[in-house]
């Protein structure tokens, strides 16, 4: 048996300094060897970042590394960029997330479970198809991660359901599958929004999967990294996406409609409720 490499996640900086902190002492409580942080400051403005970027690499340079853009590339160009600089799996981290204990250990077993697992999602508070409590909303920020995290592993053993497509804000991807159907398409998306969801489609057309990491959990603030670049929802990258997949609103239409995920998100749900005998 081939073991699986490391995975490298992948963490795309352009300022954001209220919630980096918290992402990165996140991470540093999180990550655990052989898996490593690849930081990316995108030439961010604020004068503040790249200072915290770094003390984070001295305090732990076996676990974190540091990559500096003196010109700003935008999230596509930037990620493809850090994509190409590694042989491993990666994982795409937004700069606005808090990680929770065990996240990467479950996701590192989702691809194992099957080589043809493309993309892998974890769930979150908001992560559009892959949100929870309220599905398809954009939840606050739990009080307490780590609570949630624990009830997505009490909920039962993993099933990884196929999912229409993965969510950007913490997206698993295969080195075997960037091998196989090409990276990001900056060409056509730009700056950003659509990409995760062209790649996730494309990698579906070869046969590859596109699943939820039911028993992960990664909070999103959102709206946050790289949002004021163009890495926002709507717009002419939209019809794009429509254009280059007719069927790709009615697949995510359908999953909506069918809600395959209700089940799971009620038994995490029932973890989460107070127990009628609680003070």
């Amino acid at each position: 048996m081939i073991a699986e490499p490391p995975i490298r996640v992948i963490v795309p900086v352009h300022d954001g300094w209220d919630v980096l902190e918290a992402c990165l002492a996140s991470l540093r409580r999180t990550v655990r060897a052989p898996h490593r942080v690849e930081l990316v400051d995108d030439a961010s403005p604020d004068p503040r970042v790249r200072p915290m970027l770094a003390s984070v690499v001295a305090r732990d340079p076996d676990r974190f590394a540091l990559y500096v853009q003196d010109e700003n590339l935008g999230f596509v160009a930037t990620v493809n960029a850090a994509m190409a600089r590694t042989r491993d799996d990666v994982v795409l981290l937004n700069s606005d997330t808090v990680t929770t204990d065990g996240w990467l250990d479950r996701i590192d077993a989702c691809r194992r479970s099957d080589p043809r697992i493309a993309t892998a999602t974890p769930f979150s508070n908001n992560a559009e198809i892959c949100a929870i409590p309220d599905f398809c909303a954009p939840n606050p920020m739990p009080p307490d991660p780590d609570a949630v995290a624990r009830a997505c592993r009490a909920a039962g053993p993993p099933e990884y359901p196929e999912l229409p497509t993965g969510v950007g804000f913490c997206l698993y991807v295969r080195r075997a599958a960037l091998d196989a159907i090409g990276d990001f398409d900056a060409a056509t998306f730009g700056r950003g929004y659509g990409e995760e969801n062209d790649f996730c489609r494309r990698a579906a057309r070869h046969g590859w999967r596109n699943v939820l990491c039911d028993d992960a959990y990664v909070a999103h603030v959102g709206n946050v990294s790289f949002g004021a670049l163009g890495h926002a929802p709507g717009g002419t990258n939209a019809a794009r996406l429509s254009a280059r997949y007719p069927d790709y609103n009615r697949l995510v239409a359908d999953f909506i409609a069918a809600d395959p995920l209700r089940a799971r998100r009620e038994a995490i749900l029932a973890r989460l409720a107070p127990r009628p005998d609680a003070p």
